[in-house]
């Protein structure tokens, strides 16, 4: 197996990684019934982010771009989502 191949299977791993971490946060805000420390801002910019990068995925019909930025803006969603139901 070529470098090049090792490191497109490792980065579209840790990809997906990366976008499912933010399920920590959902978690910590579960446990605690608070969203306080979270900005709901930033999580939208980084969601608007993974919906651009999807939409580049898609355009150069990149399987890595598109799972795991569909990955990453599901969460982020759903990340949101939680923040806002826990938001005192």
């Amino acid at each position: 197996m070529s470098t090049t191949t090792i490191l497109a299977i490792t980065a579209s791993a840790w990809g997906i990684a990366m976008a499912l971490s933010p399920t920590l946060q959902i978690r910590h805000m579960i446990a605690i019934r608070s969203s306080s420390g979270i900005s709901i801002a930033y999580l939208g910019v980084l969601v608007i982010g993974f919906a651009l990068w999807l939409a580049y995925g898609i355009a150069i019909e990149n399987l890595a771009l598109i799972i795991a930025n569909t990955i990453a803006f599901v969460v982020g969603v759903t990340t949101i989502a939680v923040a806002r139901h826990y938001r005192a």
